[in-house]
């Protein structure tokens, strides 16, 4: 195995990146906020504007995992060669559960717990972020894995002051997720966070020196009276329930959240980092999702590698990343060539779909999903921009094919793209003499800012992208609103968040 590349984003399997490419005892931290088993899908990138989940949502990945033939095999791996108190642990576990999406969810995470644990130093800590319907037996795993003296603390991390989870269920309402942290060896990094004292603590220090500091006077039984000053005070030590981070899980995001439903806070990962890590360790994010602890790691002056399986969540890592630090993170893993290309499009089972998003990317076009009217109708991505009086955006829509093409393909994109801006058809295989004639005869749109037209069709094939050519439009840097744009990120962003109690 090669010398672990770091400021890297790898797009595949987490538990195949993690056999192939992550030396043993290289990371010196990791957090992980897997999906969680609770028959929902989550990872939901983009929701429409009122909020609501409709037919046009892109999924990043599903998390109900099912029984499957892949299920079957891993299992069979775990327990014939896994650790062998691992492996005891998953056989009993299936006798009682069976083969249903419960044990599917638990033989899929425990494989990549396995790796997880290889890959980590000694003075290393993981950090699994999980929710009620799946951490009491993630913990038994783990407790297999890392030795139960190695578990640290299970952290409650209360949304219940800041979040909105005000449902009209007939029970308990859930106020926090859980967050496991487990060490590697006896000897790991760990340094205590504090929180502002409270005013009421700080009344304490009722009395002033003649230097005009504030002191209070500590009793202790048995020994002396001594006096502590309030500017040498550290804060309040966080203990493992953390009710000062907001969620956003509530109406006031601010201008951190990218609409991404299960996005955490940067202070969330902040503390976490700045807790068990020094500058210059190796931060790693097997289930990166939108990379927020990819971007706490880097304006902590940490590296970092994120991992995830579909194109969509790396497209969105990249572009963070870029508004964030203004950086061009190398991506191990997407094709690089057109063979690459075809080779992606024709992975099973979803290589149509990762092409698709894959392409998108590479023009900035965010990925729609609008449904299909027929087979070759709707709209796969949009790229959306100002141009002219009042504000209001303008979009250029975009279809993408990795297979057969003609003239029709052009024919029904003109007839979508009629009320739209422009349209733009991205293909693998090249375009046909009628697929360009189709294009020309489509005409023109006009800026009023530019004062120029632009195709209204355009046909780009994915080895002009290579090559660098763009799609024909008003310059993005001035108009384009395609994505929620990542605030630069300066030393005090990202700070923890008041509660206010």
């Amino acid at each position: 195995m090669n010398e672990l590349k770091t400021n890297v984003l790898y797009f595949g399997d987490n538990l195949e990146i993690l056999r192939n490419h992550i030396p043993d005892n290289s990371i010196d931290l990791i957090y992980l906020d897997p999906p969680f088993n609770s028959k929902k899908d989550y990872n939901i990138l983009f929701k429409e504007s009122s909020g609501v989940e409709s037919e046009a949502q892109i999924k990043a990945f599903t998390d109900t995992w099912h029984w499957t033939q892949i299920a079957e095999d891993i299992y069979h791996d775990i327990v014939v060669n896994g650790p062998l108190k691992v492996g005891k642990l998953i056989g009993a576990l299936h006798d009682a559960i069976g083969n249903n999406d419960v044990m599917a969810y638990l033989v899929m995470m425990t494989a990549r717990l396995i790796e997880l644990h290889r890959v980590l130093k000694s003075t290393g800590s993981l950090y699994l972020h999980c929710d009620p319907t799946a951490s009491h037996y993630l913990k038994l795993v783990l407790d297999q894995i890392f030795g139960p003296a190695n578990f640290r603390r299970e952290i409650i991390w209360s949304m219940e002051t800041s979040s909105g989870f005000k449902s009209q269920a007939n029970m308990w309402i859930r106020g926090h997720d859980t967050i496991l942290m487990y060490k590697k060896g006896k000897n790991y990094n760990f340094y205590r966070q504090f929180l502002p004292l409270d005013e009421r603590t700080v009344r304490r220090y009722d009395k002033v020196d003649d230097e005009g500091r504030r002191y209070k006077i500590y009793y202790e039984r048995g020994k002396e009276p001594r006096i502590v000053y309030l500017d040498k005070s550290k804060g309040r030590p966080v203990t493992d329930v953390w009710t000062d981070i907001i969620s956003f899980q509530t109406v006031n995001r601010g201008p951190e959240y990218l609409g991404y439903p299960t996005q955490k806070p940067l202070a969330l990962l902040e503390r976490i980092i700045q807790a068990s890590s020094n500058e210059g360790d190796i931060v790693l994010d097997p289930f990166c999702g939108c990379g927020t602890a990819v971007v706490a790691a880097q304006k902590l002056n940490r590296r970092w590698v994120g991992i995830d399986i579909t194109h969509l969540a790396i497209n969105l890592m990249r572009n963070r990343l870029k508004d964030s630090f203004g950086i061009k993170a190398e991506v191990i893993g997407e094709p690089k060539d057109l063979a690459g290309a075809k080779s992606l499009a024709l992975e099973k089972p979803d290589g149509r779909y990762q092409f698709q998003y894959w392409s998108l990317g590479l023009i900035g076009a965010r990925p729609l999903g609008e449904k299909k009217k027929g087979a070759d109708k709707g709209i796969d991505g949009v790229i959306q921009f100002i141009d002219g009086a009042g504000g209001k955006p303008k979009r250029v829509i975009v279809q993408v094919k990795s297979g057969h093409v003609g003239a029709n393909a052009i024919r029904e994109l003109k007839a979508v793209a009629a009320s739209e801006a422009m349209g733009v058809f991205i293909t693998l295989e090249p375009p046909t003499g009628p697929m360009k004639v189709e294009a020309v005869d489509a005409g023109y749109y006009h800026s009023p800012v530019y004062n120029k037209d632009y195709p209204k069709i355009q046909i780009l094939t994915i080895e002009e992208l290579f090559a660098g050519k763009m799609v024909d439009m008003p310059p993005q840097a001035q108009t384009n609103v395609t994505f929620a744009k990542a605030p630069k990120i300066s030393k005090k962003e990202g700070e923890q968040l008041s509660t206010g109690i």
